[in-house]
Order: structure tokens, then sequence, then C-alpha cells
């Protein structure tokens, strides 16, 4: 299993970097919406926020009065809490927090993880308003590159909390919505989230275009996009993301290699944790993101890198 999982780790940073150079000499260099560094970017626009959260959520652009960033630091509330960075956390219309993340790499734990985030968020809500009554709703976005709801092919899923035998629902409190990208259908299905993914998921300048120019909301990312590409500092932050994932790639191989030479489970586990050991000595990731590939918390992963 774990020999598969990281095959497939493996497959996935070869196709994302071999996309990021995919930009033929006729045409001009721009950033890929699908790096995580570049969708928080285009995320700081209001206009851009509130395109995409009326095609996840599936509600009207004009229900959205406003859309407000917020830090995405979550507080821990004990002092031994795993601290917990969001991608884009933001309110909506005051009455609502929202979580969006986009995850590259297959983490099979996603569901747990994003799930603990959402109710940190909740429970950081509780030591602000003191009420129960105040509670916003909590809702998370995961946009998935990777295959991971294994029971059905809808690119889109919803999940709340409902009783077990009539599906009656218990609290509207916390949301969360699974977008998983290359599960996007060939034929179109007409919504404006089918056209956000084939933004999102778009490898050069052609494809980016052709959903841009159906979809008022993802013109402006697309021009959000042109804007950024042109700023040589964000073009020095977008390189070395992909510099991270050639690195990344490389590495996690050795490991793979490593492990299919002995041919046990336990020795690819090996094999994985020295390699995010070698990748933290070496500054391309930091010890948070080595224990998130690794299951553990910043502490578990420090105790056995050493």
């Amino acid at each position: 299993m774990i020999l598969l999982k990281m095959k497939m780790v493996i497959k996935m940073y070869e196709n994302e970097i071999f996309s990021m150079k995919n930009t033929t000499p006729e045409e001009k260099f721009i950033m890929l919406p699908k790096v995580d560094f570049v969708f928080k970017e285009i995320m700081r626009d209001e206009m851009v926020r509130k395109g995409f959260l009326s095609a996840v959520l599936n509600i009207k652009d004009t229900d959205i009065q406003s859309t407000v960033l917020l830090n995405t630091n979550l507080p821990r509330v004990h002092e031994d809490d795993k601290q917990s960075i969001l991608d884009v956390r933001l309110t909506m219309n005051d009455t609502t927090e929202i979580n969006i993340e986009i995850q590259l790499a297959y983490m099979s734990s996603w569901a747990d993880r994003s799930t603990f985030y959402l109710s940190k968020m909740l429970v950081e809500q509780v030591g602000v308003n003191k009420r129960y009554s105040n509670l916003k709703k909590c809702v998370g976005i995961s946009i998935l590159d990777f295959n991971y709801i294994k029971k059905t092919n809808r690119f889109h899923t919803v999940y709340h909390i409902t009783e077990d035998t009539e599906h009656i629902r218990y609290t509207d409190i916390l949301e969360i919505h699974i977008v998983e990208l290359p599960k996007l259908p060939v034929v179109d299905d007409k919504t404006d989230l089918y056209d956000w993914v084939k933004f999102i998921r778009a490898k050069n300048r052609s494809e980016l275009k052709m959903p841009a120019q159906e979809n008022v909301y993802i013109k402006r990312a697309y021009d959000v996009l042109e804007e950024i590409s042109a700023d040589e500092q964000k073009r020095m932050e977008y390189n070395t993301r992909q510099k991270w994932l050639y690195d990344y790639n490389t590495m996690m191989e050795e490991a793979y290699e490593r492990g299919r030479n002995e041919r046990r489970e336990e020795d690819i586990q090996a094999g994985i944790l020295t390699t995010l050991t070698d990748l933290v000595k070496k500054k391309i990731i930091t010890p948070a993101q080595a224990a998130e590939q690794a299951n553990m918390t910043v502490e578990e992963f420090m105790k056995t890198s050493n």
C-alpha cells in the first residue's frame, strides 16, 4: 500500500513539473492556478473569491455581499496542540467562515485533516463569542489533484452531519466540499464550477483562456494571473515553488527505489522518513509540511528524525 502511494505521489509531481514548463516559445509566460502559491494570490481578489464561492456553494453571486480574508494561522487551544495553517480563510456576509485549501500530493488522511482544521475554526469562535448561539457556519473547501472519494466518479461532493438511517440533517454548522480535479468529465455539465475546475487544472495559456471567455469571474482570475506573472518578485517565488516540486520529486523517487529494493513496507516507510528529514535539513520543506506528509505531529516527526 505504501509502495503504491509513493508511486502515485512521484507520478503526480512529474506531471506537475512538466505542466509548469509546458510553455512554448510562442506563448508568453503565465503562472498556473493549480500551484498553491498562485491559487492563494488569485484568491486575494474579492471579485475572484465571489465568483469561485458562488460556483462551489451553488448560490447566486448576488447573495454574496462581502468576502473578507482572515489570518490563516489558527491559534492553539492548548499549549501542546498542533499549529494549523490554512491556505485561504475568509468570512462571507459576516455569517459564514470558509477555509479553502488546495492539495497536490496524495494524502490518505485528508478527510481527518480537513475535518480537524474545520473543527478548530469552530472551537476558536467559542472563545471569541462565548455563546453557542453566536457560532458562524464553517465551510471547508478542499481542491484535490488526486482521486480521493472512491465510491463516486462525481468531481464535486458535499458532506454534512446527518442521521444514518433517515439522513436527517442534525446541524448545518459544518459543511465540507471536496473538489477532485482529475475527475472532471470530458462533457461539460454547463455549471460554473465545471468552468472553474477546468481553469484551475489548465496546463497552458490556451487552456486558461477557454473558460475565461465564458465567465466574467474567471476572466478576472485570468487577468490577476497576467498581473502576477509579470511581477518579477512573484515570478521568483513561483520559480522557488517549482524547485521545491522538482527536489521533492527527485528525493521521493530515491526513497521509492531504496524501498523497492528491500520490498518491505517498514523499509519503505523508513525511506520516506529519511527523505522527509533530508528535505527539512535542506530547507526544501518545513518540519510542519514533513510531519503532515508522514501523518505525524511536528513533535513526533522531530523526535523520529533525530
